[in-house]
């Protein structure tokens, strides 16, 4: 397990461009640095003065199509492959500005992203990373789905789907989130919707930018992409991806094992409310040192 102790942000600014995948609106994005204990931060450069909103689960006003955090009039749309990408490579810190209100949808994946922010660098920061700690289990259970997370020294997530379609099924996907398995196992996989499922939103204004350039679409017997899949199991990993992104709007890393059957973002930002409405079920850690299922050796902060 190699686990990182120190907060940490990218070492320069760096920008890309796209297309947002619901409202089809060319956007730029730039990540710059940012210092100690900031967080990630969303700026929206095209509007008046520039309105900046943190990225927590407390400022999420939807999670019907994609995870949109809103504050005071204005939102930033389908954030969670980005968070993903900043939770995967545990970057704390960073400002991320957009000239619309959508994060573009580059291949459909947190790879591009993955990318760009390795290309810019990462740097490491001089004040620790603050942990929750997850010391009871905290589960949420409706109408088929779950999730629940377990005490575990590492952050691992185990993801099962079951889709009736003959080429998905039942997939179920486990791994420890670091940033090697995160980014060669995890970033790549792209997000997936079924052809009758596009054809209806497309129809109410939806899905704009969608196309089989950042998206898996499947009709009844396979996929339409002509390149295939690019895992066997893209599907189930795609769902962690989203996952990723989803619980890195906690504002903090966590250590535990999260158990997830057939959940989407609606059910994930309903686990966030309850995992912080049972505050004795974790702590808020700086942790120091720590060896593989050791015992935690730690300072405690105040916990949120």
């Amino acid at each position: 397990m190699y686990m990182h102790l120190h907060q940490r942000t990218v070492a320069k600014p760096v920008s890309c461009s796209g297309r947002g995948v619901h409202s089809g609106k060319e956007v730029k994005l730039t990540i710059r640095p940012a210092p100690l204990n900031h967080g990630i931060k969303f700026v929206r450069k095209d509007l008046p003065d520039n309105p900046g909103i943190s990225a927590h689960f407390n400022a999420v006003v939807d999670t019907s199509l994609a995870t949109v955090i809103g504050y005071e009039g204005f939102i930033v749309s389908t954030i969670e492959h980005l968070m993903a990408t900043f939770a995967g490579l545990s970057i704390d810190n960073a400002v991320v500005e957009l000239d619309a209100y959508e994060v573009p949808i580059m291949d459909g994946s947190a790879g591009p992203f993955t990318s760009l922010i390795r290309s810019a660098g990462i740097v490491e920061q001089a004040g620790p990373r603050c942990f929750f700690v997850v010391k009871d289990p905290i589960e949420l259970k409706e109408g088929g789905r779950s999730v629940a997370i377990y005490p575990d020294s590492t952050f691992r997530i185990t993801y099962t789907i079951d889709f009736d379609h003959p080429l998905i099924r039942r997939q179920s996907y486990s791994l420890e989130v670091i940033d090697d398995i995160f980014d060669y196992e995890i970033s790549k996989a792209r997000t997936f919707g079924f052809l009758h499922e596009v054809e209806y939103l497309k129809r109410y204004g939806f899905a704009q930018g969608g196309s089989l350039d950042n998206a898996v679409v499947l009709d009844e017997k396979g996929i339409l992409n002509t390149d295939g899949l690019r895992y066997p199991d893209e599907f189930v990993r795609h769902k962690i991806l989203d996952c990723l992104g989803d619980f890195s709007l906690l504002g903090m890393p966590v250590l535990g094992h999260l158990t997830v059957h057939k959940s989407g973002h609606a059910f994930n930002h309903a686990f966030i409310k309850e995992f912080f409405a049972r505050k004795k079920s974790w702590d808020t850690l700086t942790i120091h040192n720590i060896s593989p299922r050791s015992d935690f050796q730690g300072e405690e902060t105040i916990a949120i």
